[in-house]
């Protein structure tokens, strides 16, 4: 089972570079924390679009050879974690298709809340679906006949988008990044020689020797082509921003910036903020790696208590291994972190981690301290509880799953089996990020959601389509069987 939320997805996109696909590659490779499902490159070479796409991690997709068949001088590629759409090789990314004004490539990276009604009403209108996935729905939006210029074409189908997406869509000419009007996701732009890139995370900037330009702002359309990047607002002016705040929490590698800041002496801050909340008297300070690093190194460093690596993590657990059922008990648990016994036997012992979701992997952590013979264990979170579902692309499951919804903070502290248990305020969460609160979306501590969701209206949609599917499938195999008895 999955006991931390997964990661949504990372796009990525370079123009005017003889090695755009091999610079894509190591793009995703440097943004593979952001999704393992799957991954795909498109390039282009004049009016030729070539691409490949394949499940599994980025490294095992893309051998040289294929590197070298995705010939041209742009490419755009996306590396997914499924928030909405199976986890199938027809929903991997990028989506490509065919329009009147040439071929277009695209990569999103969030969560469309109007998703079920923009694909009910492209469906009533002659679109054909070939994925399950929000993402598609952009694709035809954009292949629509345009109003005007290809331009207010953009303007249009973007302007009826609603949730969160960063996108990086790759024309036979161009490469655009989009990012909404509250800017839950990242997108930046940086240089690389003559050549320009889009992505999700200013570490797949570091690894190619790009320089950051800046980040897409809010509601803008970058547009790049033979003349350079130009900028267009898409929506007013928005004075709520909703950026994404598990992004600081979790979700970023800790060497990207975002806002300016640098993701790891935001958690550092983070770390500090809860030893000035909860100052507990112990040994040492433990981190649950790697979530739980920076965090537990602020803590050390704001309590003067010892810091100590006391978990040893395997960095080669594989997506899927074999699992003894029964041989080695909590195998799932110990086959990725292992505990240095001599660091915590007889210690008063605090453990940091980043959030508690559902609750079972930070039991078994707090079991194996106490069997190793800690004398204490105290657990401290480096975020508020999680009461809330994310509807902008992030998998928190529903309510009913989350620990801080079905169990008081003395309930949770209890099932841990924890000597004290304290999270960071929201308040705290906020200040060691040095940017004012109503910067960010945090709906799924505090519920309030900053872009409005009809979970009903959705779930009507759905199951109408899916009696559709089903009446259909009956009436095929009706005629299948009348085949049959011929």
């Amino acid at each position: 089972m999955q006991n931390y939320p997964k990661h949504y997805c990372g796009v990525f996109g370079v123009f005017g570079h003889p090695n755009a696909a091999e610079l894509t590659y190591y793009g995703l490779y440097a943004l593979q924390h952001r999704g393992q499902e799957s991954a795909g490159i498109v390039a282009c070479e004049g009016h030729q679009f070539r691409e490949y796409k394949r499940m599994g991690l980025v490294s095992q997709i893309f051998t040289t050879d294929i590197l070298h068949g995705l010939r041209g001088q742009s490419a755009v590629g996306h590396t997914r974690y499924s928030t909405t759409g199976a986890s199938h090789l027809r929903n991997a990314q990028p989506l490509t298709g065919d329009s009147k004004r040439g071929q277009i490539a695209i990569a999103h990276n969030g969560n469309l809340t109007n998703a079920a009604q923009l694909r009910e009403e492209l469906e009533d209108r002659g679109a054909v679906f070939t994925t399950t996935v929000d993402s598609e729905i952009v694709l035809h939006l954009l292949c629509q006949p345009p109003k005007g210029s290809d331009e207010n074409n953009l303007l249009q189908a973007v302007r009826r988008l609603e949730g969160a997406y960063s996108l990086a869509i790759l024309t036979e000419q161009e490469l655009i990044g989009v990012r909404d009007p509250f800017g839950f996701r990242p997108l930046c732009l940086g240089r690389l020689d003559d050549g320009w890139v889009l992505a999700s995370e200013t570490c797949a900037l570091d690894l190619i020797s790009a320089k950051l330009e800046r980040e897409i702002e809010p509601g803008e359309i970058v547009i790049i082509d033979k003349n350079g990047p130009r900028f267009l607002q898409a929506f007013p002016a928005h004075n709520r921003r909703a950026f994404c705040v598990f992004e600081y929490v979790y979700f970023a590698r800790p060497d990207s910036n975002i806002a300016g800041r640098n993701v790891y002496k935001v958690r550092v801050e983070m770390g500090r903020e809860l030893a000035r909340e909860h100052p507990l008297q112990a040994d040492l300070v433990v981190p649950v790696p790697d979530s739980g690093n920076c965090a537990a190194l602020g803590y050390s460093l704001e309590s003067g208590i010892p810091y100590e690596m006391a978990f040893v993590r395997n960095h080669y657990v594989g997506r899927s291994f074999l699992q003894p059922s029964q041989l080695i008990r909590d195998f799932n648990v110990r086959v990725k972190l292992n505990l240095i016994t001599e660091l915590v036997k007889g210690k008063r012992v605090i453990v940091v981690d980043d959030s508690i979701v559902r609750g079972t992997t930070c039991k078994a952590r707090v079991n194996n301290l106490k069997e190793a013979g800690a004398k204490e264990v105290h657990v401290l979170v480096s975020c508020p509880p999680h009461r809330n579902p994310c509807f902008y692309g992030i998998d928190f499951p529903d309510p009913s799953k989350l620990m801080a919804v079905t169990h008081t903070l003395e309930g949770i502290r209890e099932y841990l089996d924890a000597d004290s248990l304290g999270y960071l305020s929201e308040a705290g969460m906020v200040k060691a990020t040095g940017l004012p609160a109503d910067s960010f979306c945090m709906a799924c501590y505090n519920g309030n959601y900053p872009v409005p969701y009809d979970e009903q209206v959705d779930k009507h949609i759905m199951e109408r389509r899916r009696s559709r599917i089903e009446g259909l499938t009956e009436g095929l195999e009706k005629e299948t069987m009348q085949i049959k008895l011929l």
